[in-house]
């Protein structure tokens, strides 16, 4: 089998939906036994406190009592298709990544008061 350039693994990347992204990244922790999470922490030093602080990340961590409500804000805000939107809320992560501190706490507020559970990071 030929070996896959970086570039052609991320050009594969861009053309997949976020559930299909979800599946490979599981599958990958499941042949490999690493966490891209760790990963992700153990990289978060490197970036400078000004950044950290200027963008957010928005997680879901529960989609709560009201889940439809929680997946019509997920497709408004994201622009994910219905099936995506389902999944996010049933599995939880990372909504929005990089936005700024206001644009995340306005996304944060809207989301709770839909009944989910947000962490920002």
């Amino acid at each position: 089998m030929a070996k896959l350039t970086k570039e052609d693994f991320i050009s594969a990347l861009k053309e997949m939906t976020i559930l299909e992204v979800k599946e490979l990244v599981d599958a990958m922790k499941e042949e490999f036994g690493v966490n891209p999470d760790a990963v992700a922490v153990a990289a978060a030093p490197a970036a400078s406190g000004e950044a950290e602080s200027a963008s957010k990340t928005v997680v879901l961590k529960s989609a709560g009592g009201n889940k439809i409500a929680v997946i019509k804000l997920l497709k408004e805000i994201t622009g994910l298709g219905l099936v995506e939107a389902k999944a996010l809320a049933d599995n939880g992560g990372n909504i929005k990544e990089n936005v700024p501190a206001d644009e995340a706490n306005q996304i944060k507020a809207q989301l709770e008061e839909a009944g989910a559970e947000i962490e920002l990071a």
